[in-house]
């Protein structure tokens, strides 16, 4: 499926590189970092088009350009002031995106130190009157975004709900906080 040169990127993390070898469902990457890491073939995703996939037909381009076309006449949807100037609240609970070095740490020190920022984020957000945050948990094993329901549960001016797909796969929680007068 992947070749040497590809340019391809990790599904579940923040890592890109290049394809080095492939060897059954075994593919070899050298991230942008330099360092040589192996993944499934299921867990990697192309970001770029292989050249011999691109079709060289004049007609398939014509349609392309039709296509663009008619999505640029097409009226664009209308977004109210006030979601346009207040974007979601963003707090990756990933315990590297947390903490220097986790090594040591038990699954239970992991875990507090991530419910722990979620509940300090959600109180700055609550004080600064924010409406929407959006915890990242990533999937896992289900344990983090469970504590996360229980947390989230035990206030009463907020709503949550699984982010947008779109963006966040299965692995966020948008909180919506009721703003009190």
């Amino acid at each position: 499926m992947y070749k040497p040169g590809e340019k391809v990127a990790v599904l579940d993390d923040t890592l890109e590189g290049k394809v080095v070898s492939v060897e059954g469902n075994t593919v070899s990457i050298e991230t942008t970092e330099g360092f040589l890491l192996d993944f499934q073939e299921n867990e990697l995703v192309r970001i770029e088009a292989p050249h011999d996939l691109v079709p060289n037909d004049p007609e398939v381009f014509s349609e392309v350009i039709r296509e663009k076309e008619s999505f640029k006449k097409r009226k664009s949807q209308r977004i109210k002031p006030k979601e346009r100037h207040l974007p979601a609240m963003e707090v990756d609970l990933h315990i590297h995106k947390l903490v220097n070095s986790y090594r040591g740490m038990s699954n239970y020190d992991m875990l507090t130190i991530q419910l722990d920022t979620a509940k300090r984020q959600l109180e700055f957000a609550m004080s600064k009157r924010i409406q929407k945050v959006v915890f990242i948990h990533g999937v896992g094993e289900g344990v983090l975004k469970a504590e996360l329901d229980t947390l989230f549960s035990r206030y009463e001016n907020l709503k949550y709900y699984d982010a947008d797909y779109q963006k966040y796969g299965l692995g966020a929680t948008e909180v919506y906080i009721f703003q009190n007068a």
